[in-house]
């Protein structure tokens, strides 16, 4: 697993953007996939995610992870949910000790946010539809509305698709340009005529920033760019492969 030093260096928390290694599942899902979503074995997810638990400190049914739409839609959470009636969101929020909230990602930016004081924390699943439709600003908000203040929040994001290895289309830049101009910056030459790079993990940033959020941390860290230590959507559809593997990301308050 990996760490911001952030988090890390706050009281009463524990967290983790897990990578790829630590768990039980083979082929292109080895080893440690912990996403629902995957035609994985069930068996073998579920000793994944006990095994994140475990690192976490909760038990693995307080291992929660939403059903993620790519929407701005936040989940306050006071109890742990069963796969049967698990929301539809990609933000989730929490003053509830021993209970590790988290978002899946295999490419989309795992944002981990931390007002210790409050002791409120929140993990949101900023893929380019989320972050554009707002999930970080809401995020943050919902953590208001639990008692953090957004002056006092910390907020890390983990392994993401980084530039050099996202290219889009035009009519992806001019929804972006479409929506505030500025966004223009986000995009470099692409060696395709028509396309572009988009620099996910730099629009991330400038919403956080926006959100009022000082205390950020990218760890820096592309999932496209280092196929054994993390799982990329992007990269196996590239090879041609049959699914991929998701990780997650996810944080604790200590009771």
């Amino acid at each position: 697993m990996l760490q911001a030093l952030s988090l890390a260096e706050l009281d009463g928390l524990h967290h983790a953007f897990f990578t790829r290694a630590g768990g039980v599942s083979q082929g292109v899902y080895a080893t440690l996939n912990g996403g629902t979503g995957s035609n994985d074995a069930p068996d073998k997810i579920a000793e994944n995610r006990a095994r994140m638990a475990t690192i976490l400190g909760v038990t693995p049914e307080r291992l929660l992870t939403a059903y993620q739409i790519h929407s701005p839609d936040v989940v306050a959470v006071e109890e742990p949910w069963t796969h049967d009636t698990w929301p539809r969101a990609d933000g989730l929020v929490t003053r509830v000790a021993r209970l590790a909230i988290g978002v899946s990602t295999a490419d989309c930016g795992p944002l981990l946010f931390a007002d210790s004081q409050a002791r409120v924390i929140g993990a949101a699943h900023a893929g380019w539809r989320g972050a554009l439709s707002g999930v970080i600003e809401a995020t943050v908000a919902a953590m208001e509305k639990l008692g953090a203040s957004r002056a006092r929040i910390t907020a890390a994001l983990g392994p993401t698709i980084s530039q050099a290895n996202y290219e889009v289309g035009p009519e992806f830049v001019a929804r972006f340009v479409a929506a505030d101009a500025d966004n223009a910056r986000f995009f470099a030459a692409s060696p395709n005529a028509g396309h572009a790079m988009f620099d996910l993990p730099g629009y991330i940033a400038i919403r956080v920033q926006r959100a009022g959020i000082a205390d950020f941390e990218d760890l820096g860290l592309c999932t496209y760019a280092e196929p054994d230590r993390f799982y990329s959507f992007r990269r196996a559809t590239h090879r041609n492969e049959p699914d991929y593997g998701r990780h997650i990301n996810a944080i604790a308050l200590a009771g």
